[in-house]
């Protein structure tokens, strides 16, 4: 009986000890990338594709689109255990190959002027070390492009059943006129435990030069949403709006869109979600709007984005508008939809607008 005991004592201590190890292994990996780094600018499709550069001009109308594609994970049948589904990575490698290679597809027949991307991986456990960025950029030719991380974990055991494992991933900006200008910021978020299980959080600023002499600045951003309390969230607004203001302060147009991880709509729902609380419009500051405010009712009827804690069930299911553009007073929306994918491809369906960047009086 001594001897069996002294042996328990030991498995015991020796997973103490691998338990010990794995964290001090996890809090020593983890780091933020540093604020206000600039990004790189490349470009996507062949060299014929940019013969002819297209400038902005003020005046004429573009078209934008906004699209977190879930790191071509969510199917409709999927579920995330961050959200108290079942499932931490895709289903197989061929299913985020034809989820990215599908996605792609849509933005290729949508054909807009600009892109933005939300949950892009380059290469992670869950999503099957699938080149997500380099993929997509096989579909969306003849942009400039830039990419800004925003995720790169240390190997995750969690949860037990299928470990999230190693992953980076970013947000991406895609546009048909040359970029010229960009930056990293990397935005305030939880210091708790859910620190390492969340991502670095970010927003990336391109800026297009137009005739004028001024220029277009896209704010590309994904909020924080598990385990954030009010004062990150409060926090990444607060910072978000400084440099938009600056932008805005030297006679620029700003279109800031992305996963807001707020309900973008004025519709009051009950019971909401943590990660889905009314977006503040008392804070925005002077000059600037939420674009949804401009829709016809009909136009967004559809969510932007469903709970992934279950596999989706249509008519049952909470769903959300959580993606969508601030713009400022200088840019005038004409067309604003959330488009109805039924969610076959992200959690997430992509955000269309149609804006036109107004002559200063």
């Amino acid at each position: 009986m001594k001897k069996a005991g002294k042996r328990i004592g030991i498995i015991i201590l020796v997973i103490l000890l691998i338990v010990a190890a794995y964290l001090v292994y996890v809090m020593v990996s983890y780091h933020r990338l540093p604020d206000k780094l600039t990004l790189e600018v490349n470009r996507t499709g062949n060299q014929a594709a940019f013969e002819e550069d297209r400038q902005v001009e003020v005046g004429k109308y573009y078209w934008i689109m906004t699209y977190n594609i879930g790191f071509g994970a969510y199917r409709n049948d999927y579920s995330f255990f961050m959200d108290g589904g079942r499932s931490s990575w895709a289903k197989d490698e061929e299913s985020v190959t034809a989820g990215i290679c599908g996605m792609g597809d849509i933005v290729n027949t949508v054909n807009p002027d600009f892109v933005l991307m939300q949950e892009v991986d380059i290469d992670g456990t869950r999503s099957y070390h699938v080149n997500e960025l380099e993929l997509m950029n096989q579909f969306v030719t003849g942009y400039y492009y830039t990419f800004a991380e925003n995720y790169d974990s240390p190997f995750l055991f969690f949860p037990p059943w299928e470990p999230h494992g190693a992953n980076q991933a970013g947000i991406v900006t895609y546009s048909r006129s040359e970029i010229t200008d960009t930056m990293r910021r990397s935005l305030p978020i939880s210091q708790s435990f859910s620190r390492f299980l969340d991502l670095d959080r970010c927003y990336s600023i391109s800026r297009i030069p137009l005739e004028n002499g001024k220029s277009l600045c896209l704010y590309n951003v994904h909020l924080s949403a598990y385990g954030a309390d009010a004062s990150v969230r409060d926090g990444q607004l607060a910072m978000l709006y400084e440099d938009m203001k600056a932008d805005y302060k030297e006679g620029n147009y700003i279109i800031c869109g992305g996963d807001f991880n707020h309900n973008m709509k004025q519709t009051v729902i009950e019971n909401t979600d943590e990660w889905a609380q009314p977006f503040p419009r008392e804070s925005l500051p002077e000059g600037f709007r939420l674009a949804i405010d401009s829709a016809k009712a009909e136009d967004i009827e559809h969510n932007s984005c469903r709970d992934a804690g279950e596999p989706y069930q249509e008519g049952q299911t909470q769903t959300y508008t959580l993606d969508g553009f601030i713009v400022s007073d200088n840019v005038g929306v004409n067309y604003y939809t959330n488009m109805d994918w039924r969610y076959e491809l992200s959690d997430h369906d992509p955000v269309l607008m149609q804006f036109m960047l107004l002559k200063s009086e």
